[in-house]
C-alpha cells in the first residue's frame, strides 16, 4: 500500500484556492436546544431525488449531534452576512442570541435574510476519512433571491459588488491595482516602496489581465481576492479599481513585502495609496474589510459585515 505524506497545513491552503460560498449548518441537540456552525464544504448531489451533501469533522463539537439528528438546514448567507459567519465560526456560548431565526418545516433552524435556505433530513452518513459526509434529503427550501457572500484563500469577498464595479468603469480606461499580501507583509513598488503594483487595461478581462500583469511583474503566484477601492482620480481622470490579492511563496522579482507592522508605525499621508495602506493596516487587526467608494479625497467604506436585520 502506498501512503502519500502531505503538510496538512499546505493542503489545507491548496484547498483554499477554490472560492465557494459560505453557509451556516444547523440542527437541534439532544437538548432540543438549536445549534450550528459554519461551513463552506457543501454541495449539491441530486434534483431527482433532492439531495445536497456537507461535510463534518470528525473532531467538531457537533460531530454527535449532528450525525444522531434526524436532519439539518442548510443556510448560505448572503453578501451582507460576514459577521453572521464569523460568529458561527467561533465559540460563542449562545450562537443564535444575535440572529433572526426560526425552524424551518422540517424542523431544523432557518436563519433570516440568507441568500437561500434547505431543511433536510439526514439521509445518510457517509466515512470519509478524517470527516464524515452528511447526505441531506431537501424536504423544504427558500430562495430570496439575495446574492451569496464569497470565501478564498482565507478571505470574504462579494462577487456581484466586484463586477458591477468592474462594468461600470470599462468604458473608459481603467486602472487595477492590488494590495498584495503575504504572510502579513504588503507587497509596495517604486524607489521609495510606496506605490501600488497596478496597469491600466484598455481591452481584456480585467481581472485577468491584472492577474497576470502582477505574475510578470512579480514573478509569484498570484489569486485575486475581493474587492476593496474604487475611486476617481482626479490628476488622471482614470477610474481606479483596487483588489486585495495574494501572492504565493518565491523571491520577489519586484517590489518590496514591508510588513504591516512597519505600515502602521510610518503611518503615511498625502496619497490616495497613502490612505488605502493606512485603512489596510487598520482593518487588518480587526479583521473587517469594506469596499471604499468615492474619488481621491472623500467617498465612503461599504462594509460587508453588516448585521443581518432582524
Amino acid at each position: 500500500m502506498t501512503t502519500t505524506a502531505f503538510d496538512p497545513r499546505a493542503l489545507r491552503d491548496a484547498f483554499g484556492a477554490f472560492a465557494t460560498g459560505v453557509t451556516v449548518v444547523t440542527t437541534v441537540g439532544p437538548d432540543g436546544k438549536p445549534l450550528g456552525f459554519t461551513a463552506n464544504s457543501f454541495s449539491s448531489v441530486s434534483l431527482d431525488p433532492p439531495l445536497l451533501l456537507i461535510c463534518l469533522a470528525r473532531t467538531s463539537r457537533n460531530f454527535a449531534a449532528m450525525t444522531e439528528a434526524k436532519g439539518f438546514a442548510v443556510n448560505i448567507l448572503s453578501d451582507s452576512q460576514k459577521d453572521v459567519s464569523n460568529t458561527f465560526a467561533r465559540p460563542v456560548e449562545d450562537r443564535f442570541a444575535t440572529v433572526d431565526w426560526a425552524f424551518g418545516p422540517h424542523g431544523s433552524p432557518v436563519l433570516a435574510d440568507v441568500a437561500a435556505w434547505f431543511d433536510c433530513r439526514l439521509e445518510q452518513v457517509i466515512e470519509a476519512g478524517d470527516h464524515v459526509i452528511l447526505l441531506g434529503r431537501v424536504e423544504a427550501f427558500g430562495n430570496s433571491g439575495r446574492n451569496g457572500l464569497g470565501y478564498v484563500r482565507g478571505g470574504y469577498f462579494t462577487p456581484t459588488l466586484a463586477g458591477r464595479a468592474v462594468s461600470a468603469a470599462s468604458e473608459g480606461h481603467l486602472h487595477l491595482s492590488a494590495v498584495v499580501e503575504r504572510a502579513g507583509e504588503i507587497l509596495l513598488v517604486g524607489d521609495d516602496a510606496r506605490g501600488l503594483p497596478g496597469c491600466v487595461v484598455d481591452q481584456g478581462e480585467p481581472l485577468d489581465v491584472l492577474r497576470s500583469y502582477l505574475e510578470q511583474f512579480t514573478g509569484l503566484p498570484i489569486t485575486i481576492g475581493f474587492l476593496y477601492s474604487v475611486y476617481e482620480g482626479s490628476s488622471d481622470g482614470r477610474q481606479h479599481i483596487v483588489y486585495r490579492a495574494f501572492a504565493g511563496e518565491g523571491s520577489e522579482r519586484a517590489g518590496t513585502f514591508v510588513g504591516l507592522e512597519q505600515l502602521a508605525e510610518e503611518k503615511r499621508a498625502g496619497s490616495a495609496t497613502a490612505d488605502i495602506l493606512n485603512r489596510y493596516v487598520m482593518e487588518s487587526s480587526i479583521g473587517n474589510f469594506g469596499v471604499y467608494f468615492g474619488n481621491e479625497t472623500a467617498g465612503r467604506v461599504h462594509s460587508i459585515a453588516r448585521k443581518a436585520s432582524a
